[in-house]
């Protein structure tokens, strides 16, 4: 059985270690650091998306930060929550209540993102979303605890589907994976199809972690969608796209689009089965200067490779969790920390100048990228082509239309 706590990793700049599985050591009496816990997937479906990527780049923010908050040392620890709730919401109630964690960040998978947030909450720490993508932390579920850095399923599915319908693309038929990430994103993405004047033939679902899609791509295929939509992310989407191209639903005339697409899964697949593709993020390594230095010092320490958007949402919190920490005193009260962090405006290198807005939504630009030909990569992440920087009113759904307890006239609802 794997331990829930998978590794510590010692920061530069004299960061302290916390090893160990989480429960090992007790509390100490007295404050000694800020503890920051990545709690990702750490072998799963989304490590290369997340995973150990996301605790580099949570050291590279530290260090970047000068190694202390406060006055005291920032510790990095991590934990594997095996993509179930139960396993990250008991990770997270021991590293607040026993461990003296301050803030939690990352969580790819929405369903785990959920359960960790109702124990942050109750603890009164920090919660920041670097990878989940469920439009409830902005919506019903949002928190005064909580900001979501990540693109949610509503920035994903509403740019691209709204943009395939205006250039033909009328009926769809969706393939998704069976969870709480799979259905909001189908959901979105159905909506906006409807919005724009198509039609939603049908759709189907399947089990995180399928490796066989054959019934579902005859579901699709019988269809006669002209857009064939995979509503589902990291190895699914991989699987799904590969057999997809062995069945050939390209050749006769049905369009596959992926609508959680990242770098990882691009290099994957190769350049000849995704050149052309369109993609949606809020960024990419090979943007400017600044992007492409965090990439060579990422890369340096994570076996040659380029970080994602996830990777990068990653730093980009961490910084900004510790400059609130700063402005705060060192206080652990979650809700006056995540309270300063929407009152400062978010600049780094990464992102640029961006804000918090009042129900925990990150706002920072974001893009259409389409895949290059092979003929025009230069290397294997090499990948993507700069289209258009959508319009900020465009890219995030309106706030008044999340149901966000937190924002004047909100209401609880799904």
């Amino acid at each position: 059985m794997r331990r829930s706590l998978v590794f510590a990793s010692a920061l530069a700049l004299g960061l302290g270690i916390l090893a160990g599985q989480a429960g090992a050591q007790q509390r100490p009496a007295q404050r000694d650091a800020v503890r920051i816990g990545i709690l990702s997937d750490m072998s799963g479906s989304f490590a290369d998306v997340a995973g150990p990527g996301s605790v580099v780049a949570a050291q590279l923010a530290a260090e970047d930060f000068g190694g202390r908050a406060a006055g005291l040392p920032v510790q990095i620890v991590s934990g594997d929550h095996q993509n179930r709730a139960d396993v990250g919401s008991a990770l997270a109630r021991r590293w607040v209540d026993v461990d003296g964690v301050d803030a939690i960040v990352d969580l790819p998978n929405s369903a785990v993102a959920l359960a960790v947030g109702d124990v942050v909450r109750n603890a009164n720490r920090t919660m920041l979303v670097t990878a989940a993508v469920t439009t409830r932390l902005t919506g019903d579920a949002c928190s005064p605890n909580t900001v979501h850095y990540s693109l949610d399923n509503w920035s994903m599915a509403n740019v691209p589907s709204r943009a395939l319908v205006r250039e033909g693309g009328s009926t769809w038929f969706y393939i998704t994976a069976d969870y709480v990430f799979g259905h909001d994103l189908e959901q979105q993405s159905a909506n906006a199809v409807r919005r724009a004047g198509g039609r939603v033939l049908g759709s189907v679902r399947h089990p995180l972690g399928t490796a066989d899609f054959s019934s579902v791509l005859l579901q699709a295929q019988a269809s006669r969608a002209e857009v064939v939509a995979l509503a589902n992310s990291q190895a699914d989407f991989i699987n799904a796209m590969k057999q997809a191209g062995e069945f050939g639903l390209t050749r006769r005339g049905q369009r596959v689009l992926g609508l959680a697409v990242y770098v990882s899964d691009i290099v994957s697949l190769g350049l000849e089965a995704t050149q052309g593709a369109i993609v949606t993020g809020n960024w990419y390594w090979d943007m400017n200067d600044g992007t492409r230095d965090f990439a060579r010092r990422f890369a340096a320490r994570h076996n040659g490779r380029m970080p994602t958007a996830l990777q990068a949402n990653v730093y980009a919190a961490v910084l900004h969790f510790l400059k609130a920490v700063d402005a705060v005193g060192g206080s652990t009260d979650g809700r006056a920390v995540v309270a300063r962090m929407k009152e400062m405006p978010t600049d780094d290198r990464l992102f640029g100048r961006g804000s918090i807005r009042a129900d925990g939504r990150r706002m920072s630009p974001v893009y259409v990228f389409q895949v290059k030909a092979p003929g025009e990569s230069s290397g294997p992440y090499d990948v993507y082509r700069l289209v258009r920087e959508v319009p900020i009113e465009e890219a995030y759904r309106p706030i008044e239309e999340g149901g966000c307890p937190l924002v004047a006239g909100g209401r609880r609802g799904g």
